[in-house]
């Protein structure tokens, strides 16, 4: 009853300190849009994404001379509708950040985990083969990945979620030594828990805090990474509707049609700012340091 209790108290905490942050609140309205749309492209978009009307080739916006209301923000070089691909790209970018920041939070977490736990010399071999990646650009090394894998949008996601892994493993194993220094641990121990339950049930719980900050800009790093893949053409091939992948097919055109190149990239722009201002948020709200009485 107790613990029922406080459950509430704590989302209501949680929810007083967030809002204290305009920026996070309006990126988190933002970012439920995003996944709504995402969630239910098909009903929005008013065209196939790949359907190509070849009398409406370059079609401007609607509002623009020349523009067809049946294309509200016109057409690409094929006569594809550039609203719908926008639409279903956002499913793409969505699925993109979930599937990376599952795969890479995950194993991330397991090995900072162990490494947390581990005698030092293992320890010292995991963290050395962590700064070892870190010491790479992340887009170049997801790019070299991508060339050894092949280009697809299945091995952007692998590539980026390797990419991603050592952020998690860090981040975990400092919270985690931090964590272990506790009473709380202490009796654990002393009470007979075994290894698993004390890095499972009794450390990791106290360490989700940071890690979900961290997972929700590793949403937006993964759209970017996604999206320049996609750009450099090793992500998303075409006529797949992900946006960068929409940037890249018509980057000859920009100085014609303006609006194949900005709609795409501003679909970027304002995603990508959404969740890190939600991210913003987040920090504020679950680290303690950072809460205003």
């Amino acid at each position: 009853m107790e613990t029922t209790m406080e459950r509430p108290g704590r989302l209501r905490e949680f929810w007083y300190y967030f809002r204290e942050n305009r920026g996070a609140v309006i990126g988190l309205s933002v970012f439920v849009v995003f996944v709504l749309v995402a969630i239910f492209a098909d009903l929005l978009a008013p065209h196939d994404p790949t359907q190509q009307y070849r009398d409406h080739l370059l079609r401007p916006p609607a509002w623009s001379e020349g523009g067809d209301w049946s294309f509200p923000l016109g057409t690409d070089p094929l006569g594809r509708d550039l609203l719908s691909r926008l639409i279903h790209g956002a499913r793409y970018s969505a699925f993109v950040g979930v599937v990376v920041v599952t795969v890479a939070a995950s194993v991330g977490i397991l090995i900072g985990l162990l490494s947390g736990f581990a005698p030092r010399w293992g320890d010292t071999i995991i963290m050395r083969i962590m700064d070892i990646i870190l010491a790479f650009p992340s887009l170049l090394l997801a790019l070299v990945l991508v060339a050894i894998l092949g280009p697809s949008l299945t091995n952007a996601m692998i590539a980026i979620a390797i990419v991603q892994q050592p952020h998690y493993v860090r981040l975990t194993r400092a919270s985690v030594i931090n964590e272990r220094t506790r009473d709380y641990v202490t009796s654990a121990r002393v009470a007979g828990a075994g290894i698993w339950r004390l890095m499972f049930k009794t450390v990791l719980p106290n360490c989700l805090a940071p890690i979900i900050v961290q997972g929700a800009l590793s949403f937006s790093t993964a759209i970017l990474d996604a999206a320049a893949l996609g750009f450099l053409g090793m992500g998303a091939q075409p006529p797949t509707p992900e946006w960068g992948t929409m940037l890249a097919e018509a980057r000859e055109f920009i100085l014609r049609a303006w609006w194949v190149v900005t709609f795409p990239g501003i679909a970027i722009l304002i995603t990508v700012l959404a969740i890190n201002l939600m991210g913003d948020g987040l920090r504020d709200a679950l680290d303690p340091k950072l809460k205003r009485s």
